[in-house]
C-alpha cells in the first residue's frame, strides 16, 4: 500500500491542535460491560474529560492472532466471548459502525509488519464493554487491532509506534487488558476488592516504571522478577499497555485511574496520557 492512501484519510480528517489522549484500561470482569460500579462509571465520566474521538482504535487481550489483524468491515458485529455469565450480558448489542477506509489507512501505516484486514471478527468485550460505557449511542466508528502472539513485548512496542499519526487525527486508541492478570490464582473472597501481596507488589512495580518512563524495562516484562511471573503467567492482558506507552509524547504525564486490585490476583489500574 503506498503512502498515498493514507492521504485520504488525512485529507478527512484535519490534523488537530493537541494530540488524542490515549488510555490503557483495565477491563476486568465482562460484567463491567452491563454493571454501573465504580469501573464503568469511571469510564463514563473519562468520555467527558477528553475529546470527542473521531473514531476508536482498541487493541484488546482477547484478540490474539498469528500476524497482525485489523477490522475492516461496515458493521462490525458484537461478539460474546465468555462463558457461563447472565444471560443479561448475552443479550448486550453494540452497533457501532465501522470504518474500512480507517482500517485500510491504519495498516499502511505499519511497516514493521503486514496488517491483514479482518472480516470475520468484530468488537469482543475487551473492546465493547469498555466502549459501550463511554459513547452508549454507538455513534462513533469503533476498530479493533489484533495482538500477534509471535512477537516479543519490544516488537509489539515498535509496532505501535507507528500508530503515532492517528493521535493527531482525533482516533483515541484504547489498550484494552489488565496490568495483573492470574485468573488461576483468582480469589472469591476478594472478589470485589483486594489483592495478594504479589499483585499488589507488582502493580506498584509497574506504575513506578511507567511515571519513570522505562519503556525498555517494561517491554522487557519477563525480566521484572518473581511477581512479574505470577502477575502476567501469559501475556495478552498485558502487551495492550505497551501500544499506550509507545505512544506517549515528551512532556506528557501518565495519570493513573480505576486502580484497585479485585480477586486477588486482578488489579484494574488504567492509565490517561495526554
Amino acid at each position: 500500500m503506498s503512502p498515498q492512501s493514507f492521504q485520504i484519510f488525512t485529507g478527512n480528517l484535519p490534523k488537530q491542535e493537541k494530540p488524542m489522549p490515549i488510555l490503557f484500561v483495565g477491563h476486568g470482569s465482562p460484567m463491567n460491560g452491563i454493571e454501573d460500579n465504580e469501573f464503568s462509571l469511571r469510564w463514563q465520566q473519562m468520555a467527558k474529560e477528553i475529546p470527542r474521538p473521531r473514531a476508536v482504535l482498541v487493541v484488546s487481550a482477547h484478540w490474539f492472532t498469528r500476524g497482525t489483524h485489523i477490522t475492516a468491515m461496515d458493521h462490525p458485529p458484537t461478539i460474546h466471548d465468555f462463558g457461563g455469565f447472565p444471560q443479561a450480558l448475552f443479550d448486550v448489542q453494540y452497533p457501532a459502525p465501522g470504518d474500512p477506509q480507517l482500517a485500510l489507512d491504519t495498516a499502511s501505516l505499519v511497516r514493521s509488519t503486514p496488517v491483514g484486514l479482518a472480516h470475520d471478527w468484530g468488537l469482543d468485550h475487551g473492546a465493547w464493554a469498555i466502549v459501550r460505557h463511554m459513547y452508549p449511542h454507538a455513534d462513533i466508528p469503533v476498530l479493533q487491532l489484533s495482538i500477534d502472539f509471535t512477537r516479543n513485548g519490544r516488537q509489539h512496542y515498535d509496532l505501535a509506534k507507528e500508530l503515532s499519526d492517528l493521535r493527531k487525527k482525533g482516533v483515541l486508541i484504547i489498550g484494552s487488558g489488565n496490568m495483573v492478570h492470574n485468573l488461576r490464582l483468582i480469589s472469591w473472597e476478594l472478589i470485589k476488592g483486594g489483592g495478594y501481596d504479589w499483585a499488589i507488589a507488582m502493580n506498584e512495580k509497574l506504575k513506578d516504571l511507567i511515571m519513570d518512563g522505562d519503556h525498555a524495562a517494561l517491554a522487557n516484562f519477563e525480566s521484572l522478577g518473581k511477581e512479574a511471573k505470577l502477575a502476567i503467567p501469559t501475556p495478552e492482558h498485558y502487551l495492550p499497555l505497551l501500544y499506550i506507552l509507545a505512544l506517549q509524547e515528551k512532556n506528557e504525564t501518565p495519570l493513573f485511574f480505576n486502580d484497585k486490585a479485585v480477586a486477588g490476583s486482578l488489579t484494574m489500574t488504567s492509565v490517561k496520557i495526554g
